[in-house]
């Protein structure tokens, strides 16, 4: 499992929901559920080269950290 190595961030389990049907504002008789299958929202995690205690090293950081600015690349 591939967590961000700043925030510890992983993926995060949720439902995709499958509906048929048009919906009742367009002419329909409402949408219907048919199906709910599990799936993952996982995080957009970079593998990026950063200074750990003057060595650098490759770890995983989520986009969210790198634009936060809480990581400094190594050059």
């Amino acid at each position: 499992m591939a967590v961000c190595a700043v925030c510890g961030k992983g993926p995060l389990m949720g439902n995709r929901v499958t509906r048929r049907g048009a919906a009742k504002r367009k002419g329909g008789a409402g949408r219907k559920i048919t199906g709910i299958a599990r799936r993952a929202y996982r995080p957009n995690l970079q593998r990026i080269k950063i200074m750990d205690q003057g060595t650098p090293r490759r770890v995983l950081v989520c986009v969210s950290c790198l634009k936060a600015g809480k990581v400094q690349r190594a050059v």
